[in-house]
Order: C-alpha cells, then sequence, then structure tokens
C-alpha cells in the first residue's frame, strides 16, 4: 500500500513504451504498473528522493519511517509528490522501479519517441493507421499540413491500398516525415565511395567542416562507434547518429567533464552563487523552503544565501525580513546543505550568513553549524601560517566555508591572540541597503549589532568588510576579506573603474547582489560583472529568466562544478586595460539550418502549431554584444528550416557567451519561450553541430534540438 502524504492529487497512470513496461517491476501492492503518473508526468519529473528528503515528510512523518518515505520531485514551480510505503522493502522497488522508468524515457533516440507518439495516435489500439489519425498524428507532433498533402502522403505509403497504414507501410510513413533535406546534401558531397562515407571521405569533413585536426584513425573510430556494418563505411543512417551524439553536439565534448586546472586560489574562479535562495518566489510574500537550497545545489550553486534571525521557541529562522515570506527554521537548512551540498559537485560550497540574531540565536546557530556539517565545516585555516593568497577549489573540496562578520583578523588563528568575550560589529552591507532602499528602515535594525565569538571563530577565507575604495582595498584589506555590493554601486564602479576593479579581484573576492527594488525577484544580467572578475556574482535562482539562462550557460563547462576558471588576463597583474587582451579576436559565422521536434505550447488545443523563429545573442564586452534574429516559419514546429547566415565580429572570446532563443511568432502580442540554450564561445564547437533545447528552468526538452554551422574564424 502507498500513501499520498502531500502534493499532486490530479494524476494518472503512464501510457509507456511496451519496451519500458517489461521493464518495470512493479510493487506487488498493484495490479497494474505506476497508477500515479501520466507520460507527459513522467517527462516533467526532474528526480526521485528517498527518505524523509521534503518538508511535508519531515513534518507529517515520523524518523522512525525514514526508509519507509521517498518524494518525487517535479520540473518547474510543481509540488513535490510525497510518498509512504508500506515497508522499507517497497519503497526501495517504487524508487528502483521509477529511477529504471525515467532513465529509460530519457534515453529513447528520436525514433523511438517518434513511435511511442505515433503508437498513441492510433486511437483504437488495432496497430493501423487511419487517414485520420495520421492527421491527428501530425498535428500532435507540431506540424500543420494540408489536407491533401496528409492525403497525398497517406497515399504513397499505403501500398496495400488498405485504406490504412500497418507494418512496413508505417515504418515507411516515418521514413518520409523525417527524411531532412539538409543531412542529404552534406551526406552527398562527401559520400564518394559508393555513395557511401569511407573513413578518408568522413575524415575529409571532419577536417574541412568541423574543422577538427584528426587522424584517419579518429575516423575508423566513429565509423565503428556509429556502424555495425563491417565493411568500415559511415552510411547516412550512421552518418546522422553521429550528428545527434556528443560529437555531434555545440559543445565541445572535451570541455563538458572537469578541464580546468582548480589549484588556483578561489578568488581565480567564477562561483555559480544564489541570492536569498530560501525563497521560492518573490521577496515579499512568497513561500521559504528547504526545497529552494536543494534546488540550488543540485544545479551545482556554490554559493547560497541564509537571511538569519530570531525566531519563537529559542529557534533561529531563515525568511526576507520585516515582509511576509514564511520562515524556515535554520536547523533545517544546514541539514538540507550537508545532505545536498555535494551531489552534483565536490567543490567547496559557501554560506553567506546575513546575521541578525541575538547573541543565544547566534551561539545555537553555530552550534548546528559545527554539529550537523562535522567534518565538512571549515573551522580553521589550512596552513601554518597566515596566508596571503586564497587556498584552491581542490584544497578545499568537500569542505563548506561560513562568509560572515569576524571579530578580528585571522592572524588570531596563529598567535593565539584569542577574543574571550563578545563584541560589536557592522551589520552586514546587503541588510543596510536592502532596507534603506525600500525606505523602511525599522527602528529595530541598527548600523552595528553584537556577534558571538562562536560564530566569528567559524569564518575563517569569506571575511565580510566594507568597501571604501579599490585603494583602500588594497593598502589595508586582506586576502581573506571580501565586501559585498549591491548591483547599482557594482555597475558604476565597473563602468567608471573597470581596470581597477578587475584588478581588485585579482586576489580578493567580490560579492554582488540584485537591488531590493526587485521584489518580484528579478534579476541584473550578469556579463558586465564577470567582465571585471566577479566571482559571486548572486542571482535569484527560482526565477527563470534570461540572466539565468546566462548563469547555466556560463556554469555549463568544467563538469557542470561551480566553478569556472577565469580568463588569464583577469588573473594576471600585468594586464592594464582592454587592450591587453583584444589579442584573440575573431569573427564568427552562424548559419542557423532547421529545428526537428520543437514542442506544442499549447497541448489542450490539437490544432495549436507553433510559428517558430530563432533569436541568436552574443554577451560579453560592450563591443561584442549583438543580436540576430531569422524570419518566422509559419506552422511548423517538427521540422522547420530557415538557412539564414549571421556574422559577428568578436574582440574578446574568453567573455562572450553565446546564446540561442527559440520563440512562437505572435503578430499580436509578444512571443511565446519555446526553448533556449547558452554557452561559453570558448567551448562551442566549429562545423555542423546540434544545439540541445532546454526549458525556461533550464531542463531538457525531450528532442527538440537546432541544427546549426559554427566557424569561428581568426580576425582578418
Amino acid at each position: 500500500m502507498l500513501f499520498i502524504i502531500k502534493g499532486h492529487r490530479n494524476i494518472s497512470f503512464p501510457l509507456l513504451p511496451k519496451q519500458l513496461l517489461a521493464k518495470l517491476e512493479c510493487p506487488k501492492s498493484f495490479n497494474k504498473p505506476f497508477p500515479l503518473l501520466t507520460s507527459d508526468s513522467i517527462n516533467e519529473i526532474e528526480s526521485v528522493r528517498k527518505g524523509r528528503e521534503s518538508e511535508g515528510l519531515n513534518k507529517h512523518t515520523d524518523p522512525c519511517d525514514e526508509d519507509r518515505c521517498f518524494s518525487i520531485i517535479f520540473n518547474d514551480r510543481k509540488k513535490n509528490l510525497d510518498l509512504m510505503a508500506a515497508s522499507p522493502e517497497e519503497a526501495d522497488q517504487w524508487v528502483n522501479s521509477l529511477e529504471k522508468v525515467i532513465g529509460n524515457m530519457r534515453n529513447l533516440d528520436h525514433q523511438q519517441k517518434s513511435e511511442h507518439c505515433m503508437r498513441k495516435a492510433d486511437k483504437n489500439g488495432d496497430n493501423m493507421m487511419s487517414l485520420k489519425e495520421v492527421k491527428h498524428f501530425l498535428r500532435q507532433i507540431n506540424v500543420e499540413v494540408s489536407d491533401a498533402y496528409a492525403e497525398d502522403i497517406f497515399k504513397k505509403c499505403d501500398e496495400s491500398n488498405s485504406g490504412t497504414l500497418e507494418g512496413p507501410e508505417i515504418k515507411l510513413f516515418y521514413s518520409l516525415l523525417t527524411k531532412r533535406e539538409e543531412i542529404d546534401v552534406i551526406y552527398g558531397k562527401y559520400a564518394k565511395t559508393d555513395k557511401q562515407m569511407s573513413a578518408a571521405d568522413l575524415l575529409e569533413f571532419l577536417q574541412k567542416e568541423q574543422r577538427q585536426v584528426v587522424t584517419i584513425e579518429e575516423a575508423l573510430r566513429l565509423i565503428s562507434k556509429y556502424e555495425v556494418d563491417p565493411n568500415k563505411q559511415m552510411t547516412k543512417d550512421g552518418f546522422l547518429m553521429y550528428l545527434h551524439r556528443e560529437e555531434g553536439f555545440i559543445l565541445n565534448p572535451a570541455h563538458k567533464p572537469l578541464y580546468q586546472d582548480m589549484n588556483q586560489p578561489l578568488n581565480h574562479y567564477y562561483i555559480s552563487s544564489s541570492h536569498n535562495t530560501y525563497l521560492m518566489e518573490d521577496q515579499l510574500k512568497g513561500p521559504s523552503s528547504t526545497e529552494a537550497y536543494i534546488k540550488a545545489l543540485l544545479k551545482s550553486c556554490r554559493c547560497v544565501e541564509l537571511d538569519c534571525w530570531d525566531g519563537v521557541n529559542g529557534e533561529p529562522v531563515i525568511y526576507h525580513g520585516y515582509t511576509l515570506t514564511s520562515k524556515v527554521l535554520f536547523k533545517d537548512v544546514i541539514q538540507a546543505i550537508k545532505n545536498y551540498a555535494f551531489k552534483t559537485s565536490d567543490y567547496p560550497v559557501i554560506l553567506s550568513l546575513e546575521n541578525h540574531c541575538t547573541l543565544e540565536q547566534q551561539k545555537l546557530m553555530a552550534h548546528y553549524l559545527i554539529s550537523i556539517l562535522g567534518d565538512a565545516l571549515l573551522t580553521k585555516p589550512l596552513g601554518k601560517t597566515v596566508p596571503t593568497s586564497l587556498p584552491s577549489p581542490e584544497e578545499l573540496k568537500g569542505k563548506i566555508l561560513v562568509k560572515g562578520k569576524r571579530l578580528n583578523k585571522l592572524d588570531a588563528a596563529f598567535n593565539h591572540n584569542v577574543i574571550t568575550e563578545d563584541e560589536t560589529v557592522s551589520e552586514e552591507d546587503e541588510a543596510a541597503d536592502v532596507t534603506k532602499e525600500n525606505g523602511q528602515k525599522p527602528k529595530s535594525v541598527k548600523s552595528k549589532i553584537k556577534l558571538a565569538k562562536e560564530l566569528s571563530d567559524i569564518v575563517i577565507y569569506c571575511k565580510s568588510v566594507h568597501f571604501n575604495s579599490f585603494e583602500h582595498s588594497r593598502d589595508n584589506q586582506s586576502c581573506y576579506e571580501m565586501a559585498s555590493f549591491k548591483e547599482s554601486k557594482a555597475f558604476h564602479l565597473a563602468e567608471a573603474s573597470g581596470t581597477a576593479f578587475m584588478h581588485h579581484n585579482m586576489d580578493k573576492l567580490s560579492r554582488i547582489y540584485p537591488a531590493g527594488s526587485r521584489t518580484d525577484s528579478s534579476n541584473y544580467n550578469p556579463v558586465p560583472m564577470w567582465n571585471v572578475g566577479c566571482q559571486i556574482v548572486a542571482l535569484n535562482f527560482q526565477t527563470p529568466c534570461k540572466e539565468m539562462y546566462l548563469n547555466q550557460g556560463r556554469f555549463l563547462p568544467n563538469g557542470f562544478c561551480g566553478y569556472i576558471l577565469k580568463p588569464e588576463f583577469q588573473r594576471d597583474p600585468s594586464s592594464q586595460d582592454i587592450c591587453y587582451y583584444l589579442k584573440d579576436r575573431c569573427q564568427f559565422e552562424l548559419p542557423v539550418i532547421s529545428a526537428q521536434q520543437l514542442p506544442k505550447l499549447n497541448k489542450n488545443k490539437e490544432k495549436s502549431i507553433v510559428d517558430p523563429l530563432v533569436k541568436v545573442e552574443i554577451h560579453g564586452v560592450p563591443a561584442d554584444n549583438g543580436k540576430k534574429e531569422t524570419h518566422h516559419i509559419n506552422n511548423n514546429g517538427f521540422n522547420p528550416m530557415w538557412n539564414q547566415h549571421f556574422k559577428f565580429e568578436i574582440s574578446v572570446p574568453d567573455l562572450a557567451i553565446l546564446q540561442f532563443v527559440v520563440e512562437d511568432y505572435d503578430a499580436a502580442s509578444q512571443n511565446d519561450f519555446i526553448g533556449q540554450y547558452c554557452l561559453p564561445l570558448t567551448s562551442v564547437q566549429n562545423g555542423y553541430r546540434h544545439v540541445p533545447l532546454l526549458t525556461k528552468r533550464g531542463d531538457p526538452i525531450s528532442s527538440a534540438r537546432l541544427f546549426v554551422h559554427l566557424m569561428l574564424l581568426d580576425a582578418q
């Protein structure tokens, strides 16, 4: 028996491909597989979590039920589905089976997914498709055709003249439907050996079109990988399979795993960072939740924020002070961080504390940090002498650092100059700025607060200090002392003193946070902050927006570990101004060729077909920023073709981010979002590449992709 503890109520069971159902082991308490999920909701599942890992399960179940509980986590803002099985064994069977189904669904190739859609279009389940079912199927896969065209393609495939398609006729229908003329042209150009690609032909393609420096061995490897034919030639099907796999994607496969030097000082890296991490929605009345921390950490966020206030019964809480946002217990947040800090990345997590608590609750905060995080919490410097530079991400692997106020210099940890009493410190800059910006600084908010020694002592490499000027910081600030800047101040400094800001960030950390006026949890553009070397550029992770697309793209390479090594000129003190890094100027040419299997935006309206267009943008230094746009294609989301050629002049490729956004054109109102993808220009592969499209929240859209041709050329 399975009990729904909290979450969805109106969900029913999936129509799954037969090959998946055959692999499914269902708990004995049900007489049919998973009566809780539809095939659509299977695609909407982000993950399955074993144990009491959600707020609902923590609140409504006992700790002794830990092994019987699990949660289904959905993409976007849908509520979790919290469940409890009759026994630990049944819970394990549910979790393992669900993970198997989800994994298999995600691993279906294009043909399997289309065949699954075709089975769904077979309304009466007789394994035959009538003309009416063919028309329904075409609308279902997002393509609108005239009745005459539908009848024509139907007649071509109905070789038996039976009035229905079955067996090989359905396969022929699928083949005609998915025929890609652009691939035929490319393949035909290089298939010079009995109308197929020999290893030599494929090598020519790789060198000329993909601009790869490879040998015949690489061509043979690809043929062996994508062909079963022993004659060692690449067929058109094998060629298409190659273009649909990692080698044919836009992201350089060498940049997908961890590939950068992780032994440089912490301040030499961009660090994926979240602002007011506890919030699920807006900044004024939305819910606070441990789930927000879990989602951020699973997206490789390495710096999370905790706004700490006195709570009832002596328990510190986290919420957005002086607002109607809900509250979450500090200890529950720390437990969630412990559980999820290193699920996606082993590299250090920074806890940015905004402390508003009284001394007693500060001491309890320190107790929870130490007792819950255990050895993962960094409580003392790594070396035996006062540091002159920050340790590296590699040295801090698996560690959690506290950023906050400290009563003394770090020297005290080495010369035994121990503080025995709690003392007064100035409050965090963000706390003062936000209340001031909102024009609601209460009497209870003071510029000075008492800081507990216990909390002060666990602030090691991220001591918060007030920023006065770059000159003052250079002369007075230690490497482990860091300032926070509200966005308006940071943007002003970047524009007025960009070189000085960049040099400041060569040996110190800087944190940027959104203006307090962004009560809707909107975001500022992070790119100008990265351009001057700021590391902790904190964004509202809960808000799907263009700025978050850029953030995800920035941190996509290097194993998605949350750390990206800054360009050399942002680490080298000899670099003086923009001229220093114009040496790698290039020209970027980008024909947008086609798209495949774009999603329907209105699934409830069968005849609602998208009219797609593609926007291509470069985000970098001001001189490089540019935007191009294709024309729209009427009524075709299945295989639209544009063949439009764009060109960009790039002066600083190391700072450029390439962004694709696909929209549904609307002449009367704002275009609707279909999908997006971002990545650093330096991680782009040349040649014919597929671009996998993502949702607003960065989740993959099954089978949806663009097909483009990319050429990064040295400037003439």
